[in-house]
């Protein structure tokens, strides 16, 4: 039960990928939780690394920081859905995750004129709601390869895991936001990035949008 649940591969309570394919020396680099304040000095490093990054945000934080989200869109990057008010997903019914997603999907239409396509559930747990409620709305649920553990580890101890975690069609999870938070302190994400990506581009790696990374050949 607990891999059905929360297992990276587990397609039991929906469709659901956590890698993209394995001949493209490629990597998805995406963010949860936002978009927060902090989320503006993010796209700053994104921009000058010239790289491209999926934004899974919560609607609760796009309603509150519509500009950061448009800029999110603005700046070429990928908007996706991470529930509304970030609750915890397990023992919830199809009505309560529907609501979530869709709240979320219709801010996002609404401020960045951008429907998503992709969805992550909160902490990576799906229920038995998650299925039919991804599948009315027509989302994909995303996973990932690795995880950099932001919210607890130094600048250096999320870039060495996601260093350690590349390899093609790698998908990375990183937060631009903490929960619920309104302004959360998030510099040893963006000190990450700023270490991280400039490693993996001279071994050969290119960033894409989740989007690009699950492109058909």
């Amino acid at each position: 039960m607990a891999w059905a649940v929360r297992g990276r591969s587990s397609t039991v309570f929906g469709p659901s990928v956590w890698r993209g394919p394995n001949h493209r020396r490629e990597i998805a680099l995406t963010f949860d939780d936002g978009p927060s304040p902090s989320t503006p000095e993010l796209l700053k490093v994104l921009r000058q690394l010239n790289v491209p990054a999926t934004f899974f945000q919560c609607g609760m934080h796009v309603r509150r920081f519509p500009s950061i989200a448009k800029d999110i869109v603005a700046e070429g990057h990928e908007p996706a859905n991470h529930t509304d008010t970030h609750p915890r997903l397990w023992f919830k019914g199809t009505k309560f995750v529907y609501r979530e997603l869709l709240r979320t999907q219709d801010a996002l239409q609404e401020i960045t004129g951008v429907t998503p396509k992709y969805f992550r559930a909160t902490y990576g747990v799906r229920w038995f709601g998650v299925r039919k409620a991804q599948s009315r709305i027509g989302l994909l649920h995303v996973m990932w390869t690795a995880i950099g553990l932001d919210w607890k580890l130094s600048a250096a101890g999320v870039a060495k895991r996601l260093i350690d975690g590349a390899e093609n069609g790698a998908i990375f999870c990183l937060h631009d936001g903490r929960e619920r938070q309104a302004d959360p302190d998030i510099r040893n994400t963006i000190e990450a990035v700023k270490r991280m990506v400039p490693v993996l581009l001279d071994k050969g790696y290119q960033f894409r949008t989740v989007s690009d990374l699950l492109r058909p050949d």
